[in-house]
């Protein structure tokens, strides 16, 4: 079965339906939400799990025997154990936190900053976002590390011989983005982290741009450390995990200290929990993660490999409506990509194309992304950016070319 006939054999109409916020109307005009790459919508079943939860089992996890707090430990240690699942990984290595931010600083400040030492390098891409930039700036600033480059070409591809050639004795950390949020290239990170450890060096994979939009199999692409948010999944915002090797969460010390992150405290010295309880001090989101399960459970029950193709369906109908477009200037045209499209119309600045589009009722993102060493490749200061998920439909994209057809002529 090829991409397209696997995305046209689930009733894409019935799906969109499970998602509430297309039902309402901006500026007088049906919704048309082309930001998921900023942050993903909710189906029903999850915001009905969350309300649920704080309906019915409201209570503190790993803390009470009562009845509620039994269920809410439950609930959440599910969660945990199908988000392994859907990652193919085994629950005892995933930490859940709020998202990629927190997973790359707790790597950032457990595993490098006592490690590193003047004259190590921490190895980033170009396109990377900031959360995977200044982490690894401060931690350099405390350790005299320095940070390394590794360039892309103009379509947005990644240069894997500069990338390559960048791995000197000196590097002992990769960044790298799974899928660029404002080109949508999608890098070959099995690849890479292959070539990163016959050279010794640790890796981190930044998934927030992947996991939503394609099947992800941790365990196979090789890295040290893979860090994802769960918003950009249909979860609710504040969730996300960290998966890192055995090896790595034996020796890393905990990030944050307090309760539930300990077996015995003693004033004179404390007995720290097994992982991944160690790095997960205080009370968690609880009803987010229970959520992000239940987004999971959907997300499974679509198919990961239906919704990579649903998405490459849209974006190839996308391409071609643009193509009719005088003027429009498009970032990133990598082969592998995901369904993000970041442009700029001639004489026309980012955030006023963004502006009249909404009034369109058109949302798409405008500004530099986080990504601001990406901009300044491409000699702009932002972006307007169009990003795609599997509850969009075809209607919406010329919809969308029209409104921006017209708001062309407006600036014009």
């Amino acid at each position: 079965m090829n991409r397209m006939t696997a995305a046209k054999s689930i009733d894409w109409d019935a799906v969109r339906g499970d998602f509430p916020v297309f039902e309402r109307q901006v500026n007088g005009k049906p919704l048309i939400y082309f930001d998921s790459a900023n942050t993903g919508q909710k189906p029903r079943s999850v915001i009905e799990t969350v309300d649920d939860f704080y309906r019915r089992h409201n209570a503190n996890v790993s803390r009470a025997v009562h009845t509620l707090g039994s269920e809410a430990t439950e609930a959440y240690e599910g969660a945990r154990k199908r988000l392994a699942r859907f990652v193919n990984v085994h629950p005892d290595e995933l930490l859940l936190c709020s998202g990629t931010t927190f997973a790359i600083n707790l790597v950032a400040y457990s595993w490098a900053l006592p490690r590193l030492k003047p004259g190590d390098a921490i190895l980033l891409t170009r396109m990377e976002h900031h959360a995977n930039i200044v982490p690894w700036q401060l931690v350099a600033e405390r350790t005299g590390a320095t940070i390394k480059v590794a360039e892309i070409a103009p379509d947005g591809t990644l240069d894997l011989a500069s990338l390559y050639a960048a791995m000197t004795p000196e590097v002992k950390l990769l960044g790298v983005a799974h899928v660029s949020n404002v080109l949508g290239t999608v890098n070959p990170v099995r690849e890479i982290c292959r070539e990163a450890r016959r050279r010794g060096i640790a890796t981190l994979v930044d998934g927030s741009q992947a996991l939503p939009h394609r099947p992800v199999d941790i365990a196979a692409i090789g890295c040290d450390f893979y860090a994802f948010t769960g918003h950009k999944m249909c979860g609710p915002t504040g969730t996300g995990a960290l998966w890192a090797r055995k090896e790595h969460l034996a020796a890393m010390p905990p990030f944050i200290g307090g309760g539930e992150m300990i077996k015995e405290v003693r004033f004179e010295g404390t007995v720290f929990n097994d992982a991944p309880h160690k790095f997960e001090a205080g009370t968690p989101n609880i009803a987010g993660h229970i959520g992000l399960g239940a987004a999971v459970d959907y997300l499974g029950a679509l198919g990961m490999a239906q919704v990579e193709a649903r998405e490459a369906e849209l974006l190839a109908h996308l391409n071609e409506e643009l193509a009719h477009i005088d003027g429009l200037r498009v970032f990133g045209t990598a082969k592998e990509k995901a369904a993000v499209i970041s442009f700029l119309v001639e004489g026309a600045h980012a955030h006023d194309l963004a502006t009249l589009l909404d009034l369109e009722g058109v949302a798409v993102r405008s500004g530099h992304h986080c990504a601001h060493p990406l901009m300044r490749f491409y000699g702009v200061a932002a972006t307007c950016r169009a990003s795609l998920a599997f509850y969009n439909t075809h209607h919406e994209i010329e919809r969308f070319v029209a409104a921006l057809k017209k708001v062309r002529g407006l600036l014009a």
